[in-house]
């Protein structure tokens, strides 16, 4: 054999031996849809009278997560999604973010798609953000997406896609567009229903991708929170459903599985389905006030019992190790994040300190979760805003501090917190609607057999056996209190100051306006010999400032010559 022949040989013997390795290390594309307010008995495969037919297959091919976690409401759970960050680390435990709020999500935090791009992904978002847009450095496409497509607010009309909201200092309520196509305001779009709509761009962008470039599609569906909006088709099967708001939510619900089959559908025939990991989560527990329902458990969105944090959850692929199974182990929407990112082959070496873990062999192999406790939130500031049956049980301060609690242990217990530790939930607090509202189509004394006793400052369940939240059972267990009382202090002590702002009426976007950016950074800049300084993109224009009138604006924006600050001065309002 000569020398060429030998080169020849030893080229296809590496190509045989590392081509079935390249294969298998391909990066797969993942596909992460979540849905709004999805109560944890509004899907087929927890005996709902709801038909999910597309969410049952895919979970039943897939593995089902029956304790997997998610925050009560919109912003948090999203946060947490996109941080991989417990929310009292970011300073967003309280509440969401309203639409004339002025922040969003810290932008020294590092967000999923930032961590999927840097690993070689494609990294496309549809639907909901909700994560802050009071600047344009707050938007989607400046915080790691290619595209986006979508709404930026909490909710708005499924056909009009105009959100409306007070703006208190203004003494109005103005009503306007919010849907964006990229940075840009997209109006072309009146009349198309959001589900369908937004599930129709997903496979848009699917059936364009380039199949040898990883995939990552964020669709954050609009469905299936209120108002309950839905074309008549969706209803007609549900006319057995006699509460109105249940059957619209129930169409609601329909559509919604519909378009993730379709969703499905557009991967096989792309195909890309065969290395694709498809996610499929709620935000938060359902909604009762607008016909969701998280039968047996307690609560409801906005709480922080079972029915407010756990979430209905699955994943399917070709590519999991133990497909057609049940996960019992512990998961939180925190541990996406790491999971995605680890599943990418990238690397979360540039975050913040991650609360979130690497979930893949728990969910793919059955391993044991590396998660042993699960800070639901801290919040001092909580206020239930919604009508709750009983709320005459609501604990005040004085009965806390007055109600012979633990309070020896450091923590705070009349703060609103939630900490689950193995079996063990501990609640302090008032934790929310704490009414087990009854199964829908019967009446609420079924809903309640046993009786209900006060709320207490501090009450422990044991979730594995009581995921109802029925059998308080502090005094049984002083020690468990104690050591989770403690855990929340550890707790509260790395959590940041909350951001909760005041309303900003710069927000309002005028009468023919739409939701979006309304904060500009300003720059002084000293233009000419002159001592004249342009002030650039305000409300975008500029204009020029005699250096006198320059030394009254505010200390952050002094020139040099006022003797304060340097010559180019930022000011972010």
């Amino acid at each position: 054999m000569d020398k060429r022949q030998w080169h020849c040989s030893l080229i296809i013997a590496l190509l045989i031996v590392s081509f079935p390795f390249g294969l298998a290390a391909r990066q797969p594309h993942i596909v992460f849809i979540l849905a709004d307010d999805f109560g944890w008995f509004d899907v087929g495969y927890h005996n709902s009278e709801i038909r999910t037919p597309n969410l049952d297959k895919l979970s039943a091919r897939g593995v089902r997560l029956e304790n997997y976690y998610v925050q009560p409401l919109c912003t948090p759970s999203r946060n947490q999604l996109m941080t991989g960050r417990y929310q009292i680390h970011t300073g967003m435990q309280h509440q969401i973010i309203w639409p004339c709020q002025p922040y969003c999500v810290p932008l020294d935090e590092k967000l999923l798609p930032q961590l999927m791009k840097e690993a070689g992904y494609a990294t496309h978002m549809v639907g909901k953000w909700h994560l802050g847009m009071y600047k344009k450095d707050c938007l989607p496409t400046r915080r790691g997406f290619d595209t986006y497509f979508g709404y930026l607010t909490g909710s708005e009309d499924y056909y009009s896609h105009v959100r409306c909201s007070p703006i208190t200092a203004l003494n109005l309520t103005r009503c306007a567009l919010d849907l964006r196509e990229g940075e840009e305001v997209a109006s072309g779009y009146k009349g198309d229903y959001s589900t369908e709509l937004l599930s129709q761009r997903a496979i848009s962008i699917i059936a364009k991708h380039n199949p040898n470039k990883p995939l990552f599609l964020y669709t954050a569906l609009q469905a299936v929170h209120a108002p309950l909006q839905v074309p008549e088709r969706y209803t007609a099967p549900y006319s057995f459903i006699k509460d109105p708001h249940r059957r619209l939510y129930a169409g609601m619900v329909s559509a919604m599985d519909e378009a993730v089959g379709n969703i499905t559908l557009a991967l096989q025939q792309a195909g890309l389905w065969d290395n694709t990991v498809l996610v499929f989560s709620t935000d938060n527990g359902g909604q009762t006030l607008t016909g969701g329902s998280n039968w047996p458990l307690r609560g409801r969105k906005w709480s922080l019992w079972e029915g407010g944090v756990r979430g209905v959850g699955f994943v399917t692929s070709p590519l999991l190790k133990q497909p057609g199974t049940i996960s019992h182990e512990l998961i939180h929407i925190s541990d996406w994040l790491p999971t995605l990112v680890g599943l990418a082959g990238g690397s979360t070496n540039t975050t913040k300190p991650l609360d979130g873990f690497n979930m893949w062999n728990t969910i793919s192999k059955g391993f044991a979760s590396p998660r042993l406790e699960l800070l639901h939130n801290i919040d001092p500031l909580y206020v239930d805003i919604a009508p709750c049956p009983g709320t005459e049980r609501q604990l005040t301060l004085a009965q806390v501090v007055s109600g012979g609690s633990p309070a020896n242990f450091g923590f705070n217990v009349s703060i609103h917190a939630a900490i689950r530790s193995s079996n063990w939930k501990l609640l302090t607090g008032y934790p929310g609607c704490d009414v087990w509202f009854p199964r829908p189509g019967r009446n609420g004394s079924e809903s309640s057999p046993f009786k209900v006793d006060p709320l207490k400052p501090v009450m422990l369940f044991d979730i594995e056996k009581d995921p109802e939240e029925r059998n308080e059972i502090s005094a049984q267990f002083p020690t468990v209190v104690e050591y989770l009382l403690s855990r929340l202090q550890h707790h509260q002590k790395s959590a940041l100051p909350i951001i909760f702002p005041d309303d900003d009426p710069r927000c309002d976007p005028g009468p023919t306006g739409a939701w979006g950016p309304w904060a500009f950074a300003l720059k002084l800049i000293k233009t000419n010999f002159l001592n004249t300084y342009t002030l650039f993109d305000l409300w975008p224009l500029m204009f020029d400032l005699p250096l006198a009138a320059a030394c009254r604006l505010p200390q952050e924006m002094l020139p040099a010559e006022c003797g304060r600050l340097g010559p180019n001065v930022g000011f972010d309002p």
